[in-house]
């Protein structure tokens, strides 16, 4: 068995989590930040990622994915969590659009875990800081849970 200091940290985990999803590499996510239980992903403009042509706005679905894997990500990172996840529940409110050519950041936070479940909200933003992208609430399944609620 190995010993505490041979484990990989949450922080690594959550990184590998990210890596390992083929979606999150083809559209260049980053682990820029994680702490227990929150997780700061950023996601580079592509121009292959545009929903509207006319105006160069990055697709919702891109958003989407950056948020659900921010929040995955979250979970994992929680020292209760397990190795592994699957979103049970995801609702994204869209404020505004992305701004072209900007780069995007996500920051999730897993606030609750129950025996069953881990409870996470998310925001993203462009370089305006001020105004969110978008926002997220979702609900994520667990199983084999360390320690007590």
């Amino acid at each position: 068995m190995a010993s505490d200091s041979t484990k990989p940290s949450r922080a690594e985990i959550a990184s590998q989590f990210i890596n390992a999803i083929p979606h999150s590499r083809a559209l260049g996510m980053v682990m820029k930040d994680v702490e227990p239980g929150i997780v700061r992903i950023t996601m580079p403009y592509d121009s292959r990622l545009v929903g509207d042509p006319r105006t160069g706005v990055m697709h919702g679905g891109a958003v989407s994915a950056l948020m659900d894997t921010c929040c995955g990500a979250a979970v994992i990172s929680h020292p209760k969590a397990p190795i592994t996840t699957a979103t049970l529940d995801l609702r994204i409110d869209y404020f505004r659009p992305a701004t072209p050519g900007e780069t995007l950041l996500c920051e999730a936070h897993c606030h609750l875990m129950t025996r069953s479940a881990a409870f996470v909200r998310a925001t993203a933003w462009d370089a305006d800081t001020s105004r969110p992208v978008a926002a997220a609430n979702g609900v994520f399944t667990l199983s084999n849970v360390k320690g007590k609620n």
